[in-house]
């Protein structure tokens, strides 16, 4: 089972970092997406399940992503990219992708 290489580790780190230094109304992460950033953070064995569900989530989630990347916000202030780096960032879905195919 595979571990997240680092650059996406050091993406779900950042987003748990940023969302402890923000006010509670700037908090993003449902309990399955923070559990998500712990596992990919603390370098985790990912099961295939788990890579099939950060795919599903990161493909849904892209385009909320993007949009507020758009509009200049960042991880402090867009809940929408706190929320996808929780999940590994931009560049998780290209590696998930490699790793189910």
């Amino acid at each position: 089972m595979p571990v997240a290489p680092d650059y996406i580790r050091d993406a779900a780190k950042r987003a748990l970092e940023a969302r402890a230094n923000v006010p509670p109304s700037r908090k993003a992460g449902t309990p399955v997406g923070l559990a998500r950033a712990n596992q990919l953070a603390n370098g985790v064995n990912l099961s295939e399940n788990t890579l099939r569900r950060m795919r599903s989530y990161l493909e849904r989630a892209k385009q909320n992503y993007e949009d507020a990347r758009a509009k200049g916000l960042d991880l402090e202030t867009s809940k929408a990219i706190q929320a996808y780096y929780l999940w590994g960032g931009p560049r998780a879905l290209t590696w998930v992708n490699s790793q189910l195919d």
